[in-house]
C-alpha cells in the first residue's frame, strides 16, 4: 500500500489544471476513488478541490456521469450554433457604460 492508503493513482494535465484519480483504501479497509482537481492560483498556492466515491457506490457514479457525457456531446453542435449566433446579433451593437460620480 502507498501514501495514506493509496492502490493507483494516475494524473491528467490539463491547461491549467491537473486531475488526479486516486484509488484509497481507508484504515478499515473501504476501498474508495478520490478524484482531486489542483489548480495554481496566481503562484500564491493551489486551489484543490475533491471528491470521493466509494466503492459500492461507483456504478452509479458512472451511470450519472456516462449520462453526462452523452448530454455534452449529444448537444455540442447545438451549443456552438447559439454561441455562433449570440456572436452574430451582438457584433453591430455598441454598448455604453454610464458611470454614476
Amino acid at each position: 500500500m502507498g501514501i495514506r492508503g493509496e492502490l493507483f493513482t494516475t494524473e491528467v494535465q490539463a491547461e491549467n489544471r491537473t486531475y488526479f484519480f486516486n484509488v484509497k483504501e481507508n484504515r478499515v479497509g473501504d476501498v474508495f476513488l478520490q478524484v482531486v482537481e489542483s489548480k495554481n492560483v496566481d503562484g500564491a498556492g493551489f486551489d484543490r478541490h475533491a471528491v470521493v466515491v466509494f466503492e459500492e457506490e461507483m456504478q452509479k457514479f458512472l451511470q450519472g456521469f456516462n449520462r453526462s457525457l452523452d448530454f455534452l456531446e449529444k448537444n455540442k453542435k447545438e451549443r456552438l450554433h447559439l454561441r455562433q449566433a449570440r456572436s452574430l446579433h451582438t457584433r453591430g451593437e455598441r454598448k455604453t457604460i454610464v458611470r454614476k460620480k
